[in-house]
């Protein structure tokens, strides 16, 4: 059912006032800003309650927006705020490391939002499934030799193998061979028991050489897969009313410090609009997340990279100042990470100039 104007005043008026204040809002405090009797007020407020926009937590008090008022303000109410120049100033002086390392930066951007929102945050960088680009065997002597793994991404690991019995250089050349031939361009989930023992076989291997082989390979892999990340500011929630309650805080403190439940959940997050995903209390998979709102906000990483960087906080979040910051904040990674590809000109649309300040 399409809302009248004066409903979409109220609720957004609701929504902001509560964003500011934790207090629900009574239809006295809104019958100014609104323009109408607190009579009328009341009536379109019990309206929107049967609509489901509004909550009433206790029958004398006022309202309280609910998960679907969010929603609506979210995606239809909520005004398009915009950075001051100097919050743009500070984020472009943190983002101009560009030598520092992937985990470095993702750190630094992670406290860098948190800093930035006052909510707890996270930063990371997604990558794109590593394979095995070449093996190297390097024979030391007949109880030794050396594994040497170049992946797709340029990482190379190696590894110091000591064998209990002897083998020749000849063997250990026709495994790195057969390696090459067999285990170069494949994912840890396509190392599988058929491949290696079909390798075995043609190795003539009855000590298992293939399978050690094999398992330091699947480890560097899995390692490959994982996303630098770094997450900021648990504790920032400590200042919010919603989580006064210590078990309350505690429980959602060690899901966001556990980054890794966030980074698994983020392909079903819902829709991305404009660079932007906002979730809202029941609307979130993982049980911790369900009094609370995610809003994330996703760069180019480059290199076929994708990049998101998020804040965790109450469902009385101030989205529209969170959006801007992290909107402005994914286009700085983006111009850093991605380098000349990154849209040029897009900062500058979520800056407010000082000739603004006044109009």
């Amino acid at each position: 059912m399409e809302l009248s104007e004066r409903k979409k005043k109220i609720l957004t008026a609701v929504v902001e006032s509560y964003i500011a204040t934790a207090e629900p809002v009574g239809s006295k405090a809104l019958a100014q800003v609104i323009g109408c009797s607190s009579a009328t007020i009341r009536n379109e407020m019990s309206e929107l309650t049967g609509m489901g926009y509004l909550e009433q937590p206790h029958t004398s008090a006022g309202r309280v927006p609910s998960p679907a008022g969010y929603r609506l303000y979210v995606n239809e109410l909520m005004e398009r705020q915009k950075l001051t120049e100097a919050e743009a100033a500070a984020i472009n002086d943190k983002l101009a490391k560009k030598d520092a390392q992937i985990e470095q930066l993702m750190n630094e951007v992670g406290q860098l939002t948190s800093t930035m929102t006052q909510y707890p945050a996270y930063a990371l960088a997604m990558k794109p499934p590593a394979a095995v680009k070449r093996f190297d065997f390097i024979y030391v002597d007949a109880n030794t030799f050396i594994i040497v793994v170049l992946l797709t991404d340029n990482t190379v690991k190696n590894k110091l193998i000591h064998l209990p019995f002897s083998v020749h250089q000849e063997q250990i050349t026709t495994l790195s061979s057969l390696f090459n031939a067999n285990f170069t361009g494949v994912t840890d989930q396509e190392i599988t028991d058929p491949l290696i023992r079909s390798t075995e076989r043609a190795a003539g291997d009855t000590y298992g050489l293939v399978a050690v082989v094999a398992s330091f390979t699947i480890e560097c892999l899995a390692a490959a897969k994982a996303a630098p990340m770094g997450v900021a500011g648990a504790s920032q929630l400590l200042s919010q009313p919603e989580f006064r309650d210590p078990d309350k805080a505690h429980a959602l403190m060690n899901f966001i410090s556990d980054g890794s439940r966030l980074m698994s959940d983020l392909p079903r997050m819902g829709e991305e609009h404009n660079g932007l995903r906002v979730t809202i209390g029941p609307e979130n998979l993982a049980e911790e997340l369900k009094d609370s709102s995610v809003v994330m906000a996703s760069y180019d990483a480059g290199d076929g990279m994708r990049g998101y960087i998020g804040v965790v906080g109450p469902t009385r979040m101030d989205y529209s100042s969170v959006a801007a910051k992290l909107s402005y904040i994914a286009a700085g990674l983006s111009r850093v990470l991605a380098g000349p590809d990154a849209p040029e000109g897009l900062n500058n649309k979520l800056v407010l100039k000082e000739s603004e300040h006044h109009e």
